[in-house]
């Protein structure tokens, strides 16, 4: 079998029709690199060519690279993938050399891989397809485009223009790219697109890469033309100080794009690949591939959800509360086409939370990524209310009112008598047991939570908790809603917290913990930081609210006695208290909190937090472990307790649901990546000098005994 066939027609033109065997997408796996080697000999030795056309057999046009091959890559394979490299890209650039006009027939998306092929012909035509989607995301990954992308995007764009494509794996789509000037031309129909790229070939019966014309310059001028050398002199540091060195992909991409603009093509393409193949050898890109390819493909294709139950849509969804919660899940749900009834305890409160979407729709319309038609057709779904009877069959109703369970009680047993007949009802609470909140339905089968987060509109997890009786039909439909409305669903099992809330809760911690022991806050914010978490502890804590944060630990505290338990007594609960009660300053929202909030500037630091600085001799290295392995060894206790069922969304929801180093893959992933043994000694070591919280779970020790991954 061929990933490629040759034809060659009575024009003397070859068309090579990309068709992978045995697979939905056409991807650079040993078939395509083997089926390029033989054609490109073939292609060769023609005696009469006059042209050469790619095209797909499939959808789309190429997928890109063969990432199951990729996340298997060893550094000691380091030479052998270098060389596999340079063959593959040895081909490519022979087709693109031979002299004779060579076009890409984009009959849809063309990414990584497949965008390179594109750019390695000498013009691009595309079908005009609204959903076609063009780029290089091979960063997201923690990857480079290797296969030449780097080389061509920076003679063609410059390398001002093509650094966002390259560095942050910006897509774009066929108007985009016309713009840009990648694509040359459009076809409405596949026949149309043959027959337009037949045209160019007999049009132009010599032809070559513009940047293969001699003289040519590359757009905006080279590293050493002094306007560039300006922006190449601070960009270094604004890129670090973006990644905080824990993502060498975005390095690497404008090493080898500045490096490879300063010499020939072909010089150029084998940097590309010397830095290719480092970070594909490297850890960090199969942490990545390993959460952001395979454990996402897992959960679209329904790994945590039951097996042999009919797929579900919601088509009328009830909101309980139309608070910011409320206001942010109306909006997501309606955005999707599907009607919204968001009720509150007045009419007037009901409309502010419509007015949130509006707000969110008028932002988009003024981007231009809505029309005005668009908005008012999706504003028409949500139907503001202070009626519990317009709830009137609704397939889903989801609670999202204040953290108390004698309301939650109260709103759930108002609204449930209107649910559709095979409707479910879900709680957004993101501490309250759902069992405990189910006791208040009248059918606890049918009773989930819907932990979403805020601001629902930006955040892409959903976390299902499942209660004592919550039945598996029940389940699947929370799952197919969530995956309904472009959500990422996890599924975890009923305890206090959950999973996202428990772990997150220790990453705040730790901050005021390391603020309690006399760490100035800004090395605590920046150690955060460089650990890889998006957002310093000080700062979420300020978000959150400090009042919000002594109510949990206080209801907690209560529950756990009511239980016979205690939750120990902290540093935290001491700080937390001066905070509030002395010095007045509860957070961000009350103007005051661990940062100040002038009118009109950006936040700083409360110098008063001086008051806890006293000498100390922790490492940031220090810091940064105890901010990783608090959280990392939390979730191992989640997983180990069976609040977790999956090891895939234990490290999806760790990196979408709180923010954890996405550079480790997740927060399971991140003791992976150490060898279970070396993380069970730092977390031995952690606890001997930090506390019982770093106390490796026994499943790390039994993992570590044999250095086995946890799975």
């Amino acid at each position: 079998m061929s990933a490629i066939h040759y034809e060659k027609n009575a024009d003397q033109i070859v068309i090579l029709t990309l068709d992978s065997t045995g697979q939905s997408a056409n991807t650079m796996n040993a078939e395509f690199r083997d089926s390029l080697d033989e054609i490109t000999q073939k292609l060769k030795a023609e005696t009469d060519l006059k042209g050469i056309i790619f095209r797909s057999a499939k959808k789309t046009f190429f997928a890109g690279g063969d990432l199951d091959e990729l996340i298997q890559v060893q550094p000691e394979q380091a030479s052998d993938f270098f060389q596999m490299i340079e063959a593959l890209k040895a081909n490519l650039r022979t087709i693109e050399t031979l002299g004779v006009p060579v076009v890409a027939a984009l009959n849809g998306t063309a990414l990584g891989g497949g965008w390179e092929i594109a750019l390695g012909c000498h013009y691009r035509i595309a079908l005009t397809d609204p959903k076609t989607k063009f780029g290089l995301p091979e960063v997201t990954l923690g990857l480079l485009p290797g296969g030449g992308g780097i080389v061509r995007m920076v003679r063609l764009l410059g390398l001002q223009t093509a650094f966002p494509y390259l560095m942050e794996g910006k897509q774009f789509g066929v108007e985009q790219a016309k713009s840009l000037g990648l694509v040359h031309d459009t076809a409405e129909n596949e026949s149309a697109l043959l027959e337009k790229a037949m045209t160019w070939v007999k049009a132009n019966t010599k032809s070559q890469q513009p940047f293969d014309v001699k003289g040519y310059k590359i757009p905006g001028g080279d590293p050493k033309t002094p306007a560039v050398a300006q922006i190449l002199a601070i960009a270094p540091a604004m890129l670090r100080d973006k990644t905080k060195g824990c993502y060498p992909a975005p390095e690497a991409i404008m090493a080898a794009a500045v490096e490879g603009a300063q010499v020939d093509v072909d010089t150029a393409l084998r940097i590309e690949s010397r830095y290719f193949t480092q970070l594909a050898t490297g850890q960090i890109s199969k942490n990545m591939i390993g959460t952001f390819w395979h454990g996402l493909n897992a959960i679209k294709s329904g790994a945590s959800r039951p097996a042999d139950i009919a797929k579900w849509q919601a088509k009328k969804v009830g909101v309980l509360g139309a608070g910011m919660m409320g206001a942010g899940i109306a909006y997501a749900t309606a955005t999707k086409g599907i009607a919204v009834v968001l009720k509150d305890i007045s009419l007037e409160n009901a409309e502010k939370g419509k007015a949130y979407s509006h707000k969110l729709l008028d932002k988009r319309v003024q981007q231009g990524r809505l029309t005005t038609e668009k908005r008012d057709q999706i504003l028409a779904l949500i139907v503001p209310t202070a009626t519990a009877a317009d709830l009137h069959d609704c397939d889903l109703i989801i609670e999202a009112v204040f953290e108390n369970q004698t309301l939650k009680a109260q709103v759930t047993q108002e609204a449930e008598p209107y649910l559709a007949q095979e409707g479910i009802f879900a709680s957004n609470t993101s501490t309250l047991p759902i069992s405990g909140l189910a006791q208040a339905s009248q059918d606890p089968e049918k009773f989930i939570g819907l932990h979403f987060f805020s601001p629902v509109d930006k955040m892409q997890l959903v976390e299902i908790i499942k209660g004592q009786r919550t039945s598996a039909e029940t389940l699947a439909k929370a799952y197919d809603f969530v995956q309904q409305i472009g959500k990422i669903p996890i599924v975890v099992n009923d305890s206090r917290g959950f999973f996202t809330s428990r772990v997150f809760g220790t990453f705040i911690n730790e901050g005021m913990r390391l603020l309690a022991e006399g760490v100035h806050p800004a090395q605590i914010e920046m150690a955060a930081l460089k650990a890889g978490m998006p957002v310093g502890p000080l700062a979420i804590q300020d978000e959150v609210s400090l009042t919000l944060t002594e109510h949990i630990t206080q209801e907690t505290r209560r529950a756990l006695q009511a239980e016979g338990k205690t939750l120990p007594e902290s540093p935290v609960d001491d700080l937390i208290h001066c905070m509030i009660h002395e010095l007045d300053r509860k957070g961000k929202a009350a103007g005051a909190g661990f940062y100040e909030y002038p009118e009109n500037d950006k936040k700083f630091l409360w110098p008063g937090l001086s008051r806890w600085q006293k000498p100390h001799s922790l490492s940031e290295q220090d810091m940064i472990d105890r901010f990783l392995f608090v959280q990392a060894l939390d979730t191992l206790r989640c997983y180990e307790e069976g609040v977790l069922e999956s090891v895939i969304d234990a490290n999806v929801g760790s990196i979408f649901g709180i923010g954890f180093a996405a550079w480790t893959g997740g927060a399971i992933q991140f003791l992976n990546q150490h060898g279970t043994a070396q993380a069970l000694e730092r977390a031995q070591q952690l606890e001997a000098h930090y506390g019982a919280r770093f106390t490796p779970p026994a499943l790390l020790k039994e993992k570590a005994a044999t250095n086995q991954p946890i799975q």
